[in-house]
């Protein structure tokens, strides 16, 4: 039998992750970031499925497809996470946990760049932790399908 399916979403320009604001979002690109989630995947005894689009409906197609076949969702989803409502619908839809991902704390962004549409809809955020983020994320939500009390209430059923 395979191993429980972990759906990581990232969102547009992953390419700058190593060149904007490399003291805060850290040195490394997406593929060092995603070597690390499938270490901690593995170590956990999960699989790791990774989609990059520059483009919502993509990943709002990559969450329809992962019904009933992914267990959770760790979404990076950049700049998406302030208007990306096509999203947030669809993530309201999965019934599996799913851990929002902001490699920078919203609190040191400009007041206009601090909201996060898919909250709600997320069971957890993961923010601030740089580079680390993707694997504390994968790590939030294997803590959340391995947990044996429900996950936290939000908004998703509404």
């Amino acid at each position: 039998m395979s191993p429980p399916v972990i759906l990581l979403l990232s969102g547009p320009n992953p390419a700058l992750l190593a060149k904007r604001r490399p003291d805060v979002l850290g040195p490394s690109g997406l593929a060092e970031r995603l070597a690390r989630a499938e270490a901690a995947a593995e170590r956990l005894g999960l699989g790791l499925e990774h989609l990059q689009s520059e483009h919502e409906g993509d990943l709002v197609l990559a969450v329809r497809r992962a019904r009933g076949r992914a267990a959770a969702i760790v979404v990076d989803a950049g700049a998406l996470r302030r208007y990306g409502w096509a999203l947030h619908d669809e993530l309201a839809t999965f019934a599996g946990p799913v851990v929002e991902l902001q490699p920078t704390s919203p609190d040191t962004r400009p007041p206009s760049r601090r909201g996060s549409v898919l909250a709600p809809v997320c069971d957890g955020t993961v923010a601030g932790f740089g580079a680390a983020g993707y694997e504390l994320g994968v790590e939030a939500a294997a803590r959340l399908l391995h947990s044996p009390a429900p996950a936290p209430a939000r908004g998703r059923r509404s």
